[in-house]
């Protein structure tokens, strides 16, 4: 059928629900230019009024919005026969596999990750109206063919050949609506649906029989996104058909392969033990180390990570099966990628430990329960204080105060790290300003606040710091924002753009953590920062083997060429501060001047004005 003839005779009536206006404006935008009718709400509550008021041919139903979440949505539509049948395709910034097999138990029809790839939303949006074209024809021509057979019964001597044909057609319409609904639309392999269905059957087979064992295997392709983004979707679908056929090439006849969704792909092996299991893992990851020959006679080298779960577990449902697949898979691509990994029970207690901990973490932040702590900046040859950086702390009710090594990568992987990042800017430029006026510090004194890579990516990051500067009023060269050197080596046209932003606004960059990553000191005339901080780990060296300086001298040698300041992390002793001041380093922070404090006493620090 041509796509596009379609949509010209119809005009559908899709409904996004999503509590954040710019993700509204956004899809709003894509599918109206698409022809498409779009109506928005910001909450659950106006959707279902929405709903009531006119039916929408499509549903768009972002999870996580407050008082009422897209899964309370789903499962009140749902509950209505009046507005069950309607399609709903779930949005998330959640990449969980509970979530993905909560939204598709509970009635969703599809599932879209955050942050969104137009392209994929429109071929699922037009995969699921397709689907509901078919239905409304299918039952079109139902009730045609009932009215026929009506006709017939009164005139017997009517042919029955037409009526043969028009039978006949509708079981192929059926037929065709069946593999629609069971199969891939771009590899025509099995998807999710079917492969639940004989997992389902395997998982009844090895209840009957104790002895019988089955495996599943959970692929993901390795950095798969760095191929759509550099080379396009197109490439991108061009490689899953090719990773598919390898795949279907190395597997047996009983074997069930099927795609579950992006680069997620699935193996049911049954009838096999874990010494098996092994051997298939190991021979599609070999699989994996030959180029893909694409048809511009391009070749892209790709990897995959497998995780193995085995049904001699004691299961119950198929869905723990696949997740404890999937959480194995992801076991996998912690430990570098390319190999397999068994699941056992002690992920499954991770897993849930990480799901517990974003929960909390998601309270703690709708309910303001974060803190942050003040940690001074010392001017090594004035020996007083300078500058503070704020860092964050989160007391939490039951585990007492956890540090931001174990919460922040759950911010960043959920996308929580975007309010926090706001209400940290927000919370600190307050508090320097609160120092300004009470006289507790001059105009030198700068505020250090850590940006996250993933703050980068928001499109109004430059407009929200300066709706922060215009509200406290604070001089911009006062705020110095830390980066980190990925920023650097990821960094994009756009995100250099934000940078030289930051810069002719006159706001300070320094490098954080610097040594640890991968920058060269050649490139930094290149990007417009003002000064670097030396990772810990270096100044720990100058105590525990006080003759070896290693990287020291030269990183401040060549930052003083730069006429970049540089801020030595981690001073604890009195040996460390002598050796840093004879190499002329500019500033330092650590234990020895202090440990990080809250608001009330760092103020007090402040004003008893120490000396170093």
């Amino acid at each position: 059928m041509d796509g596009n003839s379609s949509y010209k005779a119809i005009t559908y009536d899709i409904l996004i629900v999503d509590d954040t206006p710019e993700n509204l404006r956004l899809l709003s935008d894509l599918l109206n230019k698409k022809g498409y009718h779009v109506r928005k709400s910001l909450n659950g509550q106006s959707a279902i009024r929405a709903v009531q008021t006119t039916m929408p041919d499509l549903i768009l139903l972002d999870i996580m919005m407050p008082h009422m979440n897209g899964f309370e949505v789903c499962q009140h539509l749902k509950s209505s026969p009046e507005t069950a049948s309607i399609p709903i395709i779930f949005l998330s910034a959640l990449n969980e596999s509970l979530d993905k097999i909560k939204a598709f138990q509970i009635g969703g029809v599809d599932y879209i990750t955050k942050p969104f790839h137009f392209d994929e939303v429109l071929i699922r949006v037009r995969n699921q109206l397709d689907l509901k074209e078919k239905n409304d024809k299918i039952h079109q021509l139902n009730l045609q063919l009932e009215e026929r057979v009506r006709k017939r019964t009164q005139q017997l001597e009517a042919s029955n050949r037409e009526l043969i044909h028009e039978i006949e057609e509708r079981k192929r319409i059926e037929s065709q609506l069946i593999k629609m609904t069971l199969h891939d639309a771009l590899t025509q392999l099995p998807n999710r649906v079917f492969f639940m269905e004989q997992l389902n059957q395997q998982l009844n087979q090895a209840k009957v029989n104790l002895s019988y064992q089955f495996a599943v295997l959970f692929l993901d392709c390795d950095r798969f996104k760095v191929i759509n983004d550099s080379l396009g979707h197109l490439v991108g679908d061009e490689v899953l058909l090719a990773v598919a056929q390898r795949l279907r090439n190395r597997l047996r006849e009983e074997d069930t392969l099927a795609r579950l969704g992006g680069d997620e792909f699935a193996i049911l092996l049954p009838q096999v033990d874990a010494d098996r299991a092994i051997q298939v893992a190991t021979c599609l990851l070999t699989a994996f180390t030959d180029p893909f020959h694409l048809s511009d006679k391009r070749e892209v080298f790709i990897s995959t990570s497998i995780g193995i779960a085995l049904s001699n577990l004691g299961y119950e449902q198929p869905e723990h099966l696949l997740r404890d697949a999937d959480t194995a898979m992801y076991r996998a691509k912690a430990l570098g990628k390319a190999r397999y990994q068994i699941f056992d029970t002690e992920m499954h207690n991770a897993a849930l430990h990480l799901l517990q901990l974003e929960t909390d973490l998601r309270r703690a932040v709708e309910q303001r329960k974060l803190t942050l702590y003040y940690q001074p900046i010392v001017s090594l040859q004035a020996g007083r204080i300078t500058g503070v950086e704020a860092l964050l702390r989160w007391q939490h009710p039951n585990r007492g105060m956890i540090m931001p090594f174990e919460f922040i990568p759950v911010a960043e992987e959920t996308g929580l790290i975007l309010p926090i990042g706001a209400w940290v800017l927000q919370e600190a430029c307050q508090q320097l300003k609160h120092w300004q006026q009470n006289c507790i510090v001059d105009n030198t004194f700068t505020m250090s606040i850590n940006l996250s890579v993933r703050q980068f990516t928001q499109t109004d990051l430059i407009q929200q710091i300066d709706r922060v500067l215009t509200a406290t009023q604070i001089n911009p060269s006062n705020l110095q924002l830390e980066i980190t050197e990925s920023v650097i080596m990821e960094s994009t046209n756009n995100i250099f753009q934000i940078l030289q932003q930051l810069h002719d606004r006159q706001i300070r960059l320094s490098i954080d953590d610097f040594g640890t990553g991968y920058s060269s000191l050649s490139y930094l005339h290149a990007f417009p920062v003002h000064s670097l901080k030396i990772d810990r780990s270096f100044i720990q060296r100058l105590e525990d083997r006080p003759g070896e300086l290693g990287l020291i001298p030269a990183i401040i040698s060549i930052a003083s060429t730069l006429n970049m300041p540089v801020v030595a992390e981690g001073i604890e002793t009195l040996q460390q501060l002598h050796q840093l001041r004879r190499l002329n380093c500019d500033f330092g922070q650590g234990y020895f001047f202090s440990q990080p404090l809250p608001a009330q006493k760092i103020t007090h620090l402040l004003t008893s004005n120490p000396q170093w």
